[in-house]
């Protein structure tokens, strides 16, 4: 099975809110992010064609940003799987037949107010600690901006978590207003005939005429 068929079969089960499709997510993206007012629960798809090489990494980027985390893969990368993910990780495993669940995602203890908030932009964020009394944030750039978060005790997580589950869901009709108007871009240059360029004349070069042999008397 490939991604699209995958996904296919995952959306029905994402009941109530939302979901965005590739999510930026601190050096990789997410390829599902379910959004409700109580939760942001991350799916990675693995289809037939994929390889597991980057799980490592894309789980380190999940685990700060997301209550929940799911792997939806085929049965295929299953048995090389379980070995990369901890106990608290779900996992969904896809067949012609449908999605089956190997185990249930736990919640996960290990989000962070920085990687949360880094799933916005730097203005949102600004936005967000000014109107919690926090003064001098406008001139900070993301750096300094996500380091204040890590190191501040003055804003719990509940709150930044519930603003960045806000605007992602706000944002979401603009995505799909942008998602739309790329597609119409990709169709309508796609029908348009693609112009060869022409090819370049060569010279013929000038036959030399070979000397005429000599009449036998």
């Amino acid at each position: 099975m490939n991604d699209p068929e995958i996904r296919a079969l995952l959306y029905p089960l994402l009941a109530g809110g939302v979901y965005i499709n590739e999510l930026p997510t601190g050096s990789t993206r997410v390829d599902v992010v379910h959004i409700t007012e109580q939760f942001m629960h991350g799916y990675e798809v693995k289809g037939d064609g994929d390889t597991l090489q980057r799980v490592s990494r894309q789980l380190g980027c999940y685990a700060g940003a997301y209550d929940f985390v799911t792997f939806v893969v085929t049965e295929k990368h299953l048995p090389k799987l379980l070995p990369l993910l901890p106990d608290w990780v779900g996992i969904l495993v896809a067949s012609a037949e449908g999605l089956r669940a190997y185990r249930p995602a736990l919640y996960n203890a290990t989000v962070e107010r920085a990687v949360v908030a880094d799933l916005l932009l730097l203005e949102e964020v600004r936005q967000f600690l000014l109107a919690r009394g926090l003064t001098g944030i406008s001139t900070l750039r993301r750096r300094d901006v996500l380091n204040l978060l890590r190191t501040t005790h003055a804003i719990p997580l509940s709150a930044v978590a519930q603003y960045v589950r806000e605007r992602l869901t706000a944002r979401l009709p603009q995505r799909l207003e942008m998602r739309a108007e790329r597609k119409a871009v990709r169709e309508l240059f796609g029908k348009r005939p693609k112009h060869r360029k022409p090819k370049k004349k060569t010279k013929k070069r000038p036959t030399r005429s070979k000397p005429a042999k000599a009449s036998k008397l």
